[in-house]
């Protein structure tokens, strides 16, 4: 097997980025695809002016060695920080810093949506929207939402039996500055359309002022995946008012849909991945609805392609 290797890294989030790194550290070359034009996937921060919002997931936690370890790493380092509990921890400046450090020094393509796989001998082309080919690979990490790995492996004829097992919830995220008095740094009401309510200022090293992000209920979200975003906008501002017992007065209130938020079946295995082929598949939806399943399915992922590729992990 070809000792200096490339793998195309499908997906700039956690379980992408934990991915490439263990690929890196063990010796082999790697390019990494995003259709975003930023990296992080769920553990998102938007900026906006002087604001700054994470609209995706709030925080971390690790209950395995293995992120308990890189949380360590990333604490010592500064760019991870408890919140709201010691076991609770944030990253610095903002949650997407754990994945730029991760892909720190590796050659991500962003803004580039891959829509076929090609197999041609022994290797992998990937193509984009725009019909551009790229490769020759050795190996693919697909590290996706589960939909969309199903979605782009039907349109490449290949398979991974078990992805369609994989479930997701959606989730609207609104985003709130407010001159009113910041309520607690967490609440989390469950109750529709009201799932969570944090004061995104109170994280550690975040501008000052009162922003609130407001994440609805999974049932919620479902039933509103296609309405408006004005209308997303007006309800979740007054039920969040309900929930605080205040007026908000905001200056400032958008909505982002994540049409893949929470996973609510995952496959309880740590990854996909077909040894012949080369080709596999991690995310938190291989093993739970949380940043460490994420991170511990690309590790996985990239062990397996590590071995194949004449590496030991």
């Amino acid at each position: 097997m070809n000792e200096h290797g490339i793998v195309a890294v499908l997906g700039a989030g956690i379980a992408g980025a934990a991915a490439a790194r263990r690929l890196s550290e063990s010796g082999l070359h790697v390019r990494v695809f995003d259709k975003g034009r930023g990296v992080g996937g769920r553990m998102a921060t938007r900026r906006v002016g002087g604001m700054q919002f994470d609209h995706g997931a709030q925080f971390m936690r690790a209950r395995g060695p293995a992120f308990a370890a890189e949380l360590d790493r990333w604490a010592q380092r500064g760019i991870a920080v408890p919140w709201a509990g010691s076991d609770r921890y944030v990253g610095l400046p903002g949650m997407t810093e754990p994945v730029r450090a991760l892909l720190a020094g590796l050659p991500v393509s962003r803004a580039t949506t891959i829509v076929r796989l090609r197999r041609q001998r022994s290797c992998w082309h990937v193509e984009d929207a725009s019909g551009t080919v790229h490769g020759p690979f050795d190996g693919v990490a697909i590290t996706f939402p589960a939909p969309q790995v199903a979605t782009l492996l039907a349109a490449s004829g290949v398979a991974l039996p078990g992805i369609g097992r994989a479930a997701y919830a959606p989730c609207w995220s609104l985003m709130v500055a407010t001159d009113a008095s910041p309520p607690d740094v967490l609440i989390e009401p469950r109750t529709d359309p009201v799932g969570l309510i944090a004061h995104d200022s109170s994280k550690p090293g975040r501008p000052a002022g009162c922003r609130l992000t407001v994440h609805a209920t999974p049932d919620w979200s479902r039933r509103h995946l296609e309405t408006p975003r004005e209308a997303v906008v007006a309800e979740l501002l007054g039920a969040a008012e309900d929930v605080l017992g205040t007026g908000l007065r905001p200056s400032y209130a958008e909505a982002h849909r994540w049409r893949y938020a929470r996973v609510e079946t995952a496959l309880q295995k740590p990854c996909l991945y077909d040894p012949d082929l080369r080709l596999g598949a991690a995310g938190d939806w291989c093993l739970g609805a949380h940043i460490e399943a994420a991170y511990d399915s690309g590790e996985a992922l990239a062990r397996g392609l590590v071995a194949d590729l004449g590496r030991p992990a």
